[in-house]
C-alpha cells in the first residue's frame, strides 16, 4: 500500500470513528432525558402507562423501518436474546426506573444509573466467558460503595425502596444491553430493539389492559400537555430512536470509543432534571456523580482475560 492510499485509509477511518462518536452523543443525550421526562410522565399516566406502555409508541415507529427495509423474521436462535432484552429494556428497567420517579429526584436517579457501563462490561464479561481482573472488580465495589453511601446519606441514614428499584434496573437492563450488543453484530444495532418492541407489542397489550381495567382512566384524558409530550419521547426517543442511534454509532466507530460516550450521561440527566423539573443542582450530587463516573472510567479500562480451560495432565 503507498503512503497516498494508508493516508485516505487512515482519513476514512477517522471519519467513521467521528461519525460513530456522534452517533454515539445523540444516543446518549436522547437516553439523558428519560429520568426527567418519566418524572413528568408518571403523576398522569402511572407507572405501567408511563413504563412498559411506551414500547406500544416506539412500535408505531419499528414496525414501517422493518417493513420499508425487508427485515427478516429474526432465525428462531435468537429468540432467547430477544427475551432477555424485551424482560430487561421493555418491561424490567422502564417499569422499575417509572416507579422510582415517582418517589425521588430525577437527579437522585442519575447518581445511581451511573453504575450501568459497569454493570453492562461485567454481565457482558461473565456470559461470554472471560475473566476481569481484580482492578475490574475493586472499581465495580468503589463504584458501588460510592452510591450506596449516596443513598444512605441522602435518604437520612435508609436506603428506601426506589433505591433498590434503581439499583434492580441497572441489574436487569444490563443483560438486555449484553445481549443486545451481541445480537447487533448479527442482526444489526437498529434491528434488534425494533424487533423487541414489536415482539413485545402482545404482552403489552395485556398488561395495559389489565392496567386500565383496575384504575379509572377518566384522568388520563385531563392530563397536562406537558406529560403528553414527555410520554410520547419516552416511546419515539428513549424506547426506539436513541437505540438506533446508539447501536449505530457503536457499529461504525467501535462498540469500545463510543461507548465511553457514556460517560457523560449522568451529567446530562443531571442538567435537564434542572432545567425541566427545577430540581437543584446539588454539591453534593454533582460531585457523587463524577467520583461514580471516574470509577467507572477506570473499571472499564481494566483488563479483562479469557477464561482457560484448567490443565488436567498429570
Amino acid at each position: 500500500m503507498t503512503s497516498t492510499q494508508a493516508n485516505v485509509t487512515n482519513i476514512s477511518v477517522r471519519r467513521k470513528e467521528s461519525l460513530g462518536l456522534l452517533l454515539g452523543l445523540v444516543g446518549i443525550l436522547v437516553f439523558s432525558l428519560t429520568l426527567p421526562c418519566s418524572r413528568l410522565a408518571v403523576g398522569s399516566f402511572g407507572s405501567i402507562l408511563v413504563g412498559p406502555g411506551r414500547a406500544l409508541i416506539a412500535a408505531v415507529f419499528a414496525v414501517p423501518f422493518l417493513w420499508l427495509r425487508h427485515e427478516k423474521f429474526p432465525d428462531r436462535q435468537y429468540l432467547p436474546g430477544l427475551v432477555i432484552i424485551i424482560v430487561g429494556a421493555i418491561f424490567g428497567f422502564p417499569l422499575l426506573t417509572a416507579w422510582a420517579m415517582e418517589r425521588v429526584p430525577a437527579s437522585h436517579g442519575a447518581v445511581e444509573l451511573a453504575l450501568l457501563p459497569l454493570a453492562t462490561t461485567a454481565t457482558s464479561a461473565l456470559r461470554h466467558g472471560e475473566r476481569p481482573s481484580w482492578l475490574f472488580w475493586l472499581c465495580s465495589a468503589g463504584g458501588a460503595l460510592t452510591v450506596a453511601t449516596y443513598t444512605w446519606l441522602t435518604g437520612f441514614g435508609q436506603i428506601h425502596l426506589a433505591d433498590l428499584a434503581l439499583l434492580g434496573a441497572v441489574i436487569i437492563v444490563a443483560f438486555a444491553y449484553a445481549e443486545g450488543g451481541r445480537m447487533a453484530r448479527d442482526l444489526g444495532g437498529w434491528q434488534v430493539i425494533a424487533w423487541a418492541v414489536v415482539l413485545s407489542t402482545p404482552a403489552v397489550i395485556v398488561l395495559l389492559g389489565l392496567d386500565l381495567a383496575l384504575i379509572d382512566g377518566t384522568p388520563l384524558l385531563h392530563a397536562p400537555w406537558t406529560a403528553w409530550l414527555a410520554l410520547l419521547y419516552l416511546g419515539v426517543g428513549s424506547q426506539f430512536l436513541g437505540f438506533v442511534a446508539w447501536y449505530t454509532g457503536m457499529g461504525i466507530g467501535g462498540v469500545a470509543k463510543v461507548s465511553q460516550m457514556q460517560y457523560l450521561q449522568p451529567f446530562f440527566t443531571i442538567f435537564f432534571s434542572w432545567v425541566l423539573l427545577g430540581e437543584q443542582l446539588t454539591i453534593p450530587t454533582v460531585v457523587t456523580a463524577l467520583i461514580v463516573v471516574l470509577w467507572v472510567a477506570l473499571g472499564k479500562r481494566a483488563p479483562v482475560g479469557k477464561r482457560t480451560s484448567a490443565n488436567t495432565s498429570s
